[in-house]
């Protein structure tokens, strides 16, 4: 099959990735496009997922039921109560979310959002998403939004869990077997 005529070389089209994970990748620096360079300082970069009616109404990490109509999300480290502002580095979008849940347990992910806040930011047809996360203290935006919410204790620089951090094994039960009997044969 021969190429089309006027059509460039195989080797001069543009390469495009779709990997999402920034496993052992240094993620370029943010150009500003799309949207303008936060205000915030930036806590950290990954990908963003979202989820909904599978876990609407049930408990979450921090003991509050699970709404994916609200704006709220699920990180690892970050106290329960603390702000966020979770801007998209695809489209620019932002949206101000709280945290009530632990996660995500995917590797290369740095947040879960609700439905609600997935769709915010253009995030429920792709499913994952690159995203800049930021914490929002009281007074501070994030888009059109004022932070007017008491601040939780947030310690100043919030660092993602070491790899070397291992959870301590699960705790497993004794099973005690009855003793065997021996069989004697009766002599007769």
């Amino acid at each position: 099959m021969t190429a089309p005529v006027n059509a460039p070389a195989r080797s001069a089209v543009a390469a495009v990735s779709y990997e999402l994970t920034s496993k052992n990748v240094d993620l370029p620096p943010d150009d500003g496009i799309p949207g303008d360079a936060s205000p915030l300082q930036e806590l950290e970069r990954g990908g963003a997922s979202w989820y909904g009616i599978q876990f609407h109404q049930r408990r979450t990490a921090s003991g509050e039921r699970f709404d994916m109509g609200a704006l709220t999300a699920a990180h690892k480290t970050l106290p329960f109560g603390s702000h966020v502002c979770v801007r998209s580095l695809v489209n620019g979008r932002e949206v101000m979310v709280r945290i009530n849940d632990r996660g995500p347990f995917t590797e290369g992910r740095v947040i879960d959002l609700s439905r609600s806040a997935a769709d915010a930011i253009g995030l429920l047809g792709l499913g994952i998403k690159q995203v800049a996360l930021s914490v929002v203290l009281k007074g501070q935006k994030c888009g059109d939004v004022v932070n007017e919410f008491d601040d939780v204790d947030i310690v100043e620089t919030v660092a993602p869990p070491s790899p070397s951090v291992r959870r301590a094994p699960m705790a497993r039960k004794k099973v005690v077997h009855a003793p065997k009997r021996s069989v004697v044969k009766a002599q007769r």
